[in-house]
Formats: C-alpha cells, sequence, structure tokens
C-alpha cells in the first residue's frame, strides 16, 4: 500500500518541494514543530531507514546534508535537528528541524498550523538558500 509520501513522490498528492533528484525527495512538513521543518525521503517505498541498502543509506545523508545546509541559512535558528523516528508514516523519513533550544525537536509537543503564507515564504527562502549551497 502506498504510503503519503509515495503519493507526494507520484505526484498524486501536492508539496511545498526543496530538492529533488533520482532517489530523494526534500519538502516542508505541512505540521511542523518549528516554520521550515523539512522531511527527506527516499523515493523508493523502504519502511524502515536501516532497511535502505549502504550505498542508498549513504547517499540520502549526503542529500539531506545540502538540504539542511539550506534550511540552516534560511530559518533563523540556532541549528537544525535531526530525528529519525519513523512511526508516523510507513516510509523512511529524516526530519530536519530548525532548533533554537532543546525542546524544538520534542514530536509530542503541538504541532504548528503555518498559513500558506508562511509555509510559502519559507518554501521560498529555502530554496534561494539551496539553490546556492554547492
Amino acid at each position: 500500500m502506498a504510503s503519503i509520501f509515495s503519493k507526494i513522490v507520484s505526484g498524486e498528492i501536492p508539496c511545498y518541494k526543496i530538492a529533488e533528484n533520482e532517489n530523494f525527495l526534500a519538502f516542508l512538513d505541512i505540521m511542523p514543530l518549528a516554520i521550515g521543518h523539512t522531511l527527506v525521503i527516499p523515493k523508493k517505498e523502504v519502511d524502515y531507514i536501516f532497511d535502505i541498502n549502504s550505498d542508498e543509506y549513504a547517499d540520502l545523508w549526503k542529500f539531506a546534508q545540502k538540504v539542511a545546509k539550506a534550511v540552516g541559512s534560511a530559518i533563523p535558528c540556532k541549528r537544525v535537528g535531526i530525528a529519525v523516528i519513523g512511526l508516523e508514516v510507513p516510509h523512511a523519513h529524516i526530519h530536519l528541524v530548525p532548533l533554537n533550544k532543546v525542546g524544538d525537536i520534542n514530536f509530542e509537543r503541538r504541532k504548528l498550523s503555518p498559513s500558506k503564507e508562511e509555509m510559502t515564504a519559507a518554501h521560498v527562502a529555502i530554496l534561494n538558500a539551496y539553490s546556492i549551497i554547492p
């Protein structure tokens, strides 16, 4: 059964796409912990991140690194935190969360409900930053 992320990959569900290549996709989380919260996924359906073969796993993290640098450049924050939980959606994914304090990456706290304007502003800012990161 296709996950919501597979439907995003196929274009059935729209997203605020940050970056994409043949194997991976990064897009804004629409229920973020912080403005700029980005998800990085393999396009191939794999439920558990540690089931990804070693080469693809390494490439996923390289892809996520460039996206994280863009998020950190575009969104005012002290760090970009990383989380891999894997319980919410049965499709491997990395959370990149702008942080100013440790509690900013607490997944038990209430998610934000940003406006379309806030999402668009974060999307454009991160896209612009991504385009200049080597």
